[in-house]
Protein backbone atom coordinates (compact mmCIF):
# COMPACT_ATOMS: atom_id res chain seq x y z
CA UNK A 1 0.00 0.00 0.00
CA UNK A 2 1.02 3.36 -0.85
CA UNK A 3 0.20 6.86 0.97
CA UNK A 4 1.13 10.08 -1.51
CA UNK A 5 4.12 8.07 -3.44
CA UNK A 6 5.75 6.94 0.07
CA UNK A 7 5.33 2.74 0.77
CA UNK A 8 3.17 1.92 4.50
CA UNK A 9 6.59 0.54 5.36
CA UNK A 10 8.91 3.35 4.48
CA UNK A 11 6.43 6.16 5.98
CA UNK A 12 6.15 3.74 9.03
CA UNK A 13 9.96 3.75 9.98
CA UNK A 14 10.37 7.80 8.83
CA UNK A 15 7.41 8.44 11.26
CA UNK A 16 8.85 6.47 13.69
CA UNK A 17 12.48 7.97 13.58
CA UNK A 18 11.05 11.40 13.57
CA UNK A 19 8.36 11.86 16.00
CA UNK A 20 10.95 12.71 18.61
CA UNK A 21 13.12 14.88 16.15
CA UNK A 22 10.65 17.79 15.27
CA UNK A 23 11.94 21.28 15.60
CA UNK A 24 11.66 25.02 15.38
CA UNK A 25 14.47 26.39 13.17
CA UNK A 26 16.97 28.17 15.32
CA UNK A 27 16.08 31.05 14.07
CA UNK A 28 12.64 31.49 14.64
CA UNK A 29 12.93 29.53 18.32
CA UNK A 30 13.78 32.40 20.76
CA UNK A 31 10.30 33.79 19.81
CA UNK A 32 8.16 30.88 19.02
CA UNK A 33 7.62 27.38 20.77
CA UNK A 34 5.16 23.94 20.19
CA UNK A 35 3.26 21.63 21.93
CA UNK A 36 2.27 18.64 20.91
CA UNK A 37 -1.24 17.82 21.76
CA UNK A 38 -1.54 13.90 20.64
CA UNK A 39 -4.06 12.31 18.92
CA UNK A 40 -8.18 12.95 18.62
CA UNK A 41 -10.62 9.83 20.05
CA UNK A 42 -12.76 9.03 17.29
CA UNK A 43 -10.61 10.42 14.22
CA UNK A 44 -10.17 7.90 12.24
CA UNK A 45 -6.27 7.59 10.64
CA UNK A 46 -5.41 9.55 8.62
CA UNK A 47 -5.48 12.84 9.51
CA UNK A 48 -6.50 15.70 6.54
CA UNK A 49 -7.15 19.29 6.82
CA UNK A 50 -8.46 21.09 10.14
CA UNK A 51 -10.31 24.60 10.97
CA UNK A 52 -12.73 25.98 13.60
CA UNK A 53 -16.53 25.43 13.11
CA UNK A 54 -17.11 29.24 11.99
CA UNK A 55 -19.90 29.86 14.53
CA UNK A 56 -17.97 28.28 17.67
CA UNK A 57 -14.41 28.92 18.36
CA UNK A 58 -14.19 25.83 20.88
CA UNK A 59 -15.13 23.16 17.99
CA UNK A 60 -12.66 21.72 16.04
CA UNK A 61 -13.40 20.48 12.04
CA UNK A 62 -11.06 17.94 10.82
CA UNK A 63 -10.86 14.76 8.21
CA UNK A 64 -10.29 11.73 8.88
CA UNK A 65 -9.69 8.45 7.15
CA UNK A 66 -7.92 10.88 4.16
CA UNK A 67 -7.21 9.64 0.52
CA UNK A 68 -10.01 6.78 0.85
CA UNK A 69 -13.43 6.85 -0.24
CA UNK A 70 -14.55 6.82 3.91
CA UNK A 71 -12.89 10.25 4.00
CA UNK A 72 -14.99 12.48 6.25
CA UNK A 73 -14.78 15.54 8.34
CA UNK A 74 -15.04 15.17 12.07
CA UNK A 75 -16.44 17.51 14.89
CA UNK A 76 -14.61 17.74 18.58
CA UNK A 77 -14.45 19.99 21.36
CA UNK A 78 -11.63 22.06 22.81
CA UNK A 79 -10.34 23.44 25.80
CA UNK A 80 -8.57 26.47 26.25
CA UNK A 81 -6.52 28.12 28.95
CA UNK A 82 -7.10 31.27 30.81
CA UNK A 83 -5.15 33.15 28.01
CA UNK A 84 -7.06 31.15 25.33
CA UNK A 85 -4.68 28.69 23.96
CA UNK A 86 -6.09 25.73 22.86
CA UNK A 87 -4.97 22.93 25.50
CA UNK A 88 -6.42 19.68 24.11
CA UNK A 89 -9.88 18.26 23.12
CA UNK A 90 -12.81 17.72 24.93
CA UNK A 91 -14.38 14.36 24.44
CA UNK A 92 -14.75 12.07 21.60
CA UNK A 93 -15.33 13.32 18.02
CA UNK A 94 -18.39 13.10 16.44
CA UNK A 95 -19.18 13.02 12.03
CA UNK A 96 -19.60 16.33 10.94
CA UNK A 97 -20.09 15.21 7.38
CA UNK A 98 -19.26 12.88 4.33
CA UNK A 99 -15.88 14.37 2.49
CA UNK A 100 -14.81 11.77 -0.05
CA UNK A 101 -11.14 11.26 -0.45
CA UNK A 102 -10.44 14.42 1.79
CA UNK A 103 -6.54 15.62 2.03
CA UNK A 104 -5.54 18.50 3.64
CA UNK A 105 -7.09 21.37 2.30
CA UNK A 106 -9.96 22.77 4.69
CA UNK A 107 -10.99 26.22 4.78
CA UNK A 108 -14.46 28.47 5.32
CA UNK A 109 -15.50 30.80 2.46
CA UNK A 110 -18.09 33.27 1.40
CA UNK A 111 -20.99 32.35 3.06
CA UNK A 112 -19.68 30.25 5.75
CA UNK A 113 -19.08 27.52 3.04
CA UNK A 114 -16.52 24.82 3.91
CA UNK A 115 -14.26 24.40 1.45
CA UNK A 116 -12.25 20.98 1.33
CA UNK A 117 -9.58 19.33 -0.91
CA UNK A 118 -9.90 15.57 -2.10
CA UNK A 119 -6.54 13.45 -3.45
CA UNK A 120 -5.90 11.94 -5.31
CA UNK A 121 -8.76 12.78 -7.56
CA UNK A 122 -7.96 16.62 -7.63
CA UNK A 123 -11.33 17.32 -6.28
CA UNK A 124 -12.48 20.64 -4.50
CA UNK A 125 -15.54 20.16 -2.58
CA UNK A 126 -18.32 22.21 -0.53
CA UNK A 127 -20.53 22.09 2.20
CA UNK A 128 -22.95 24.43 2.80
CA UNK A 129 -24.06 24.91 6.87
CA UNK A 130 -26.08 22.29 7.89
CA UNK A 131 -25.37 19.80 5.44
CA UNK A 132 -23.69 16.38 6.38
CA UNK A 133 -22.30 15.66 2.97
CA UNK A 134 -20.99 18.16 -0.51
CA UNK A 135 -23.32 19.79 -1.93
CA UNK A 136 -20.99 20.68 -5.01
CA UNK A 137 -17.58 18.97 -6.36
CA UNK A 138 -15.78 19.82 -8.87
CA UNK A 139 -12.71 18.16 -10.40
CA UNK A 140 -10.14 20.57 -10.94
CA UNK A 141 -7.75 18.28 -13.25
CA UNK A 142 -10.37 20.10 -16.18
CA UNK A 143 -9.47 23.35 -15.05
CA UNK A 144 -5.17 22.59 -15.83
CA UNK A 145 -4.55 21.84 -11.99
CA UNK A 146 -1.94 19.31 -11.98
CA UNK A 147 -1.79 16.43 -10.17
CA UNK A 148 -4.11 16.48 -7.85
CA UNK A 149 -4.95 18.82 -5.42
CA UNK A 150 -3.73 19.07 -1.44
CA UNK A 151 -4.39 22.28 -0.05
CA UNK A 152 -7.01 24.70 0.08
CA UNK A 153 -7.70 28.32 1.72
CA UNK A 154 -8.71 31.78 0.97
CA UNK A 155 -6.57 34.98 1.57
CA UNK A 156 -7.48 36.86 4.65
CA UNK A 157 -8.10 40.51 5.06
CA UNK A 158 -5.28 43.07 5.26
CA UNK A 159 -3.13 40.58 3.21
CA UNK A 160 -2.47 41.44 -0.82
CA UNK A 161 -4.72 39.64 -2.54
CA UNK A 162 -7.09 39.51 -0.23
CA UNK A 163 -10.11 37.27 -0.74
CA UNK A 164 -8.44 35.33 -3.58
CA UNK A 165 -9.15 31.80 -3.89
CA UNK A 166 -5.55 29.46 -3.83
CA UNK A 167 -5.28 25.90 -4.09
CA UNK A 168 -1.88 24.42 -3.85
CA UNK A 169 -1.33 20.94 -5.65
CA UNK A 170 0.11 18.25 -3.92
CA UNK A 171 1.85 16.45 -6.73
CA UNK A 172 2.74 19.80 -8.74
CA UNK A 173 3.77 21.29 -6.15
CA UNK A 174 2.13 24.74 -7.46
CA UNK A 175 -0.21 27.17 -5.97
CA UNK A 176 -3.11 28.57 -8.37
CA UNK A 177 -5.70 30.92 -8.17
CA UNK A 178 -8.82 29.69 -8.63
CA UNK A 179 -11.94 32.29 -10.25
CA UNK A 180 -15.12 31.77 -8.32
CA UNK A 181 -18.41 33.04 -8.55
CA UNK A 182 -22.18 32.37 -6.69
CA UNK A 183 -23.74 29.75 -8.61
CA UNK A 184 -27.05 30.63 -6.99
CA UNK A 185 -27.10 27.86 -5.20
CA UNK A 186 -25.38 28.83 -1.77
CA UNK A 187 -22.44 27.55 -3.66
CA UNK A 188 -20.14 28.20 -5.88
CA UNK A 189 -18.82 28.22 -9.73
CA UNK A 190 -15.20 27.60 -9.84
CA UNK A 191 -14.59 29.42 -13.40
CA UNK A 192 -10.87 29.14 -13.96
CA UNK A 193 -7.69 27.55 -12.46
CA UNK A 194 -4.17 29.99 -13.06
CA UNK A 195 -0.54 28.55 -11.86
CA UNK A 196 1.04 31.35 -9.91
CA UNK A 197 3.85 29.65 -8.19
CA UNK A 198 5.54 26.54 -7.62
CA UNK A 199 7.58 26.08 -4.65
CA UNK A 200 7.40 22.48 -4.29
CA UNK A 201 7.95 20.24 -1.24
CA UNK A 202 4.48 18.54 -1.45
CA UNK A 203 1.93 21.31 0.03
CA UNK A 204 -0.82 19.90 2.02
CA UNK A 205 -1.77 23.33 4.30
CA UNK A 206 -0.94 26.49 4.59
CA UNK A 207 -1.93 29.57 6.23
CA UNK A 208 -0.39 33.52 6.56
CA UNK A 209 1.33 34.90 9.08
CA UNK A 210 -0.15 37.00 11.29
CA UNK A 211 0.59 40.66 11.24
CA UNK A 212 3.32 41.98 13.31
CA UNK A 213 4.31 38.48 14.17
CA UNK A 214 8.18 38.31 15.15
CA UNK A 215 10.75 37.83 12.32
CA UNK A 216 8.09 38.32 9.64
CA UNK A 217 8.50 41.71 8.44
CA UNK A 218 6.89 40.91 5.14
CA UNK A 219 3.74 39.59 4.59
CA UNK A 220 4.71 35.80 4.56
CA UNK A 221 2.83 32.12 4.91
CA UNK A 222 3.52 28.91 6.57
CA UNK A 223 3.40 25.67 3.80
CA UNK A 224 3.07 22.33 5.71
CA UNK A 225 5.55 20.51 2.99
CA UNK A 226 4.66 17.35 3.44
CA UNK A 227 6.82 15.60 1.15
CA UNK A 228 9.91 17.54 2.82
CA UNK A 229 8.84 16.31 6.28
CA UNK A 230 9.09 20.47 7.18
CA UNK A 231 7.10 23.25 7.84
CA UNK A 232 8.17 26.25 5.22
CA UNK A 233 7.82 30.02 5.55
CA UNK A 234 7.68 31.98 2.82
CA UNK A 235 7.23 35.84 1.74
CA UNK A 236 4.20 36.48 -0.70
CA UNK A 237 3.76 38.26 -3.32
CA UNK A 238 1.03 40.87 -4.68
CA UNK A 239 -1.73 38.62 -4.76
CA UNK A 240 -0.66 36.07 -2.30
CA UNK A 241 1.25 33.70 -3.63
CA UNK A 242 4.46 32.47 -1.96
CA UNK A 243 7.87 33.94 -3.69
CA UNK A 244 9.85 30.67 -3.94
CA UNK A 245 13.54 32.28 -3.65
CA UNK A 246 12.35 33.64 -0.11
CA UNK A 247 11.99 30.17 1.66
CA UNK A 248 13.14 29.48 4.86
CA UNK A 249 12.71 26.02 7.38
CA UNK A 250 10.38 27.40 10.18
CA UNK A 251 10.03 23.40 11.58
CA UNK A 252 11.54 20.60 10.81
CA UNK A 253 11.85 16.72 11.06
CA UNK A 254 7.74 15.82 11.25
CA UNK A 255 5.67 12.93 10.45
CA UNK A 256 3.63 13.84 7.77
CA UNK A 257 3.26 17.92 7.65
CA UNK A 258 -0.71 17.77 6.57
CA UNK A 259 -3.58 20.39 7.28
CA UNK A 260 -2.99 24.01 8.73
CA UNK A 261 -4.77 26.68 10.19
CA UNK A 262 -4.47 29.68 12.45
CA UNK A 263 -6.43 30.05 15.78
CA UNK A 264 -8.07 33.95 15.16
CA UNK A 265 -8.31 34.73 18.79
CA UNK A 266 -4.45 33.73 20.33
CA UNK A 267 -2.81 33.64 16.48
CA UNK A 268 -1.78 30.33 17.20
CA UNK A 269 -0.50 27.93 14.18
CA UNK A 270 -2.00 24.59 14.43
CA UNK A 271 -1.20 21.41 12.05
CA UNK A 272 -2.38 17.80 11.87
CA UNK A 273 0.11 15.02 11.03
CA UNK A 274 -1.06 12.35 8.03
CA UNK A 275 -0.80 8.78 8.86
CA UNK A 276 1.30 6.56 11.56
CA UNK A 277 1.69 10.31 13.28
CA UNK A 278 -1.71 11.58 13.23
CA UNK A 279 -1.34 14.07 15.80
CA UNK A 280 -2.24 17.61 16.30
CA UNK A 281 0.60 20.17 16.77
CA UNK A 282 0.27 23.76 17.98
CA UNK A 283 2.78 26.72 17.44
CA UNK A 284 2.72 29.61 19.85
CA UNK A 285 4.20 33.29 19.39
CA UNK A 286 2.04 34.51 16.70
CA UNK A 287 0.43 37.37 17.16
CA UNK A 288 -3.60 37.79 17.61
CA UNK A 289 -5.50 38.61 14.89
CA UNK A 290 -8.90 39.24 15.45
CA UNK A 291 -11.21 42.34 14.74
CA UNK A 292 -13.18 43.25 17.42
CA UNK A 293 -16.86 42.06 15.42
CA UNK A 294 -15.13 39.24 14.73
CA UNK A 295 -14.57 38.53 18.56
CA UNK A 296 -18.18 39.65 18.89
CA UNK A 297 -19.14 36.80 16.26
CA UNK A 298 -17.30 34.12 17.71
CA UNK A 299 -18.34 34.98 21.78
CA UNK A 300 -14.82 35.24 22.55
CA UNK A 301 -15.84 38.69 24.78
CA UNK A 302 -14.21 37.15 28.01
CA UNK A 303 -11.58 35.76 26.12
CA UNK A 304 -10.85 39.23 25.01
CA UNK A 305 -10.61 40.48 28.07
CA UNK A 306 -8.81 38.47 29.16
CA UNK A 307 -6.23 39.79 26.39
CA UNK A 308 -6.19 43.13 27.44
CA UNK A 309 -5.83 42.51 30.96
CA UNK A 310 -2.26 40.51 30.01
CA UNK A 311 -1.26 42.97 27.66
CA UNK A 312 -2.12 45.89 30.20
Amino acid sequence: MHWKGISLVSFSLFALGSAFAQTIDPYYSGHYSYSDLGSIQGVPASYGGLTLKWDDPNTLLIGGSANNSAGAIYSVGLTRNSEGHITGFSGSAQLFASAPYIDGGLSYGPGNVLFATGYSNNTLMQIKPGSTAPDRTDTLSSLGVAGSVGAVGFVPNGFNGAGRLKVASYSGGGFYDLGYAADGFGTYDITSATLKSQPGGGPEGFVYVPLGSQLFSSQSMLVSEYGNGRIAAYDIDGEGNPLTGTRRDFMSGLSGAEGAFIDPFTGDFLFSTFGSGNRIIVVSGFEPVPEPATLAALGLGTLALLRRRKKA
